[in-house]
């Protein structure tokens, strides 16, 4: 890889520019105000992201009898062989150091100081989930981080603040124009920008993402030239409370993997011990099955944890309880409706693990970036251990004297904004009932054709949000169009088989596709034969 060396020599009192106050945004705002001021800006609250949400912990594996190499296999054959493993393997080492680091910044993980108690996940081969409060791993970092922050004098914090556009000056990212509460738009200029802003879980109408998840981030960087990939491949949960508006709440991956079994409508367990996929199979494959036994039923599929032991359930799961309570449901006991939802992007920005995006001086971390790590799917609980190690690595380089920046030919020019139209018309129902029939758990040719027409049809968007998650919605229906084979996080039931001669992620330059190359590996030739 040849790099080259993007002005870095700022004055002093020029700020990092970070838009998120995520796992990512929030670590590594504290990681560069050892340096210098910081300008945090965040859409809601400070900590009010998918980190808060986030009831699974964080994988690292620091067991007895455990590996790092174990970690990398298994991220590996998750990703069905589309991983990047080189990227794969810096972040499964980085994992013990993170939990390390978390622990000194205040994260308190369950189990005795120095020994957190682990959980198991689905497609591990070992417990190395450590937890926080039980099932409330994400409230728990984030809070611990938000006090940190807000404690911090070189951080200056802009709540409700919505980055619109990402300022470009000569081919280098210098600054965000950001809309406050009051309407007014300002410009923030500083040495180097930062996108931790999350996914885009509301292309869907089921969804565990809260309500801020509209894409924000991929949008305004893939607008001011950044290349976007692998935007096809979208992790639907198996298992949402199937009760509520959305977004639908999260029964985590740690209840199946403390002994709950899936149930159909006439109480028949969903998964046989003749059948090659359980309760703790692959994401994608266990929600596959859920969607469609209960299409096939014309009910939902239901959790049962009636066999445990319910003051371990209640104590072990207290979030969840608490959930379920409020729709008149004992989790221990009762039956637990649940559907598939829009869950994780493995899809974003085009970046190296340290967040470098192909515009220099713009860093995108957390899940609006595409590092590679999780290919065509994210092994569960990897997500908050990438966002951790990609604020780690991207403040290396901020707080050194040279930035450099890998050179490539992934750019585009900076796109204008898409306009905006009074508000009214239904315009994000119909978008996301569109991506739910069309490119949603399963997609075909005809429903992917019918969803492309579907949103050509919905005209000027009513908000800038809107017009981020139009933005996306076009771009994700044209990816899953091309990759004319199942693989992960897509499944394509017209192609239900995965094709050796598409192990290529697919780029998205200026709105045209560009494929890329993934580095060979014994995993991925296994996945694709």
């Amino acid at each position: 890889m040849d790099y080259c060396q993007i002005d870095n020599n700022r004055p002093a009192d020029e700020p990092v520019i970070v838009c998120g106050s995520g796992i990512a945004g929030a670590l590594l705002a504290l990681r560069i105000a050892r340096r210098g001021p910081v300008t945090l800006i965040t859409k809601d609250g400070l900590g009010h992201s998918n980190t808060r949400y986030a009831q699974g912990g964080l994988a690292a594996a620091i067991a007895p009898g455990d590996s790092i190499d174990s970690h990398i296999q298994d991220t590996l054959a998750a990703g069905a062989g589309l991983c990047d493993a080189s990227v794969v393997a810096d972040l499964c080492a980085a994992g013990p150091d993170c939990v390390a680091s978390l622990t000194r910044i205040g994260v308190a993980f369950d189990g005795a100081p120095g020994a957190p108690r682990l959980s198991l996940e689905g497609a591990h081969s070992a417990r190395r989930v450590v937890h926080s409060g039980g099932d409330a791993t994400g409230r728990s970092i984030a809070e611990a981080l938000v006090s940190a922050v807000r404690r911090n004098p070189a951080i200056s914090s802009h709540e409700g603040h919505a980055v619109v556009e990402v300022l470009v000056r000569d081919g280098v990212a210098r600054g965000v124009r950001a809309v406050g509460p009051d309407g007014v738009m300002t410009a923030h200029v500083g040495r180097a920008v930062v996108l931790a802003a999350g996914g885009a879980g509301h292309l869907y109408p089921r969804t565990t993402n809260p309500l801020g998840a509209t894409g924000d981030g991929v949008a305004v960087a893939g607008r001011a030239g950044a290349a976007l990939a692998d935007l096809e491949f979208i992790q639907f949960h198996p298992t949402a409370l199937a009760l509520g508006a959305n977004p639908l709440s999260l029964i985590s991956e740690a209840v199946r993997g403390a002994g709950a079994v899936l149930r159909a409508a006439d109480g028949s367990r969903l998964f046989t011990p003749d059948d090659d996929l359980d309760e703790l199979g692959p994401r994608d494959r266990v929600a596959r099955a859920i969607f469609r036994r209960a299409r096939s039923d014309g009910a939902d599929v239901t959790l049962d944890l009636s066999h445990l032991d319910p003051e371990q359930v209640h104590a072990t799961f207290p979030t969840i309880v608490d959930i379920c309570a409020g729709h008149g449901l004992d989790l221990a006991r009762d039956p637990i409706p649940v559907s598939p939802a829009a869950h994780y992007a493995m899809g974003g920005v085009l970046s190296d693990l340290s967040g470098r995006s192909t515009v220099p001086g713009l860093f995108v971390i957390g899940e609006c970036s595409s590092t590679g790590a999780h290919g065509a799917n994210r092994l569960a609980s990897n997500s908050l251990l990438e966002a951790a190690v990609m604020a780690d690595r991207a403040g290396d380089l901020l707080v050194s004297d040279e930035l450099l920046w890998p050179i490539g030919p992934h750019s585009a020019p900076v796109a204008p904004a898409t306009p905006v139209a009074p508000a009214g018309g239904g315009f994000r129902d119909r978008l996301q009932e569109a991506m739910w029939t069309g490119a949603g758990v399963e997609r075909d040719a005809d429903g992917l054709q019918r969803a492309e027409a579907r949103v050509a049809a919905l005209g000027a968007p009513p908000s800038r949000e809107d017009a981020n998650l139009a933005y996306l919605a076009e771009l994700t229906i044209a990816a899953c169009r091309i990759r004319t084979e199942s693989r992960g996080g897509h499944h394509r039931t017209d192609h239900p088989s995965p094709d050796p001669a598409q192990v290529h992620r697919i780029a998205w330059i200026g709105g045209r596709p560009e494929e890329i190359p993934v580095p060979h590996t014994r995993v991925a030739e296994e996945v694709t034969a």
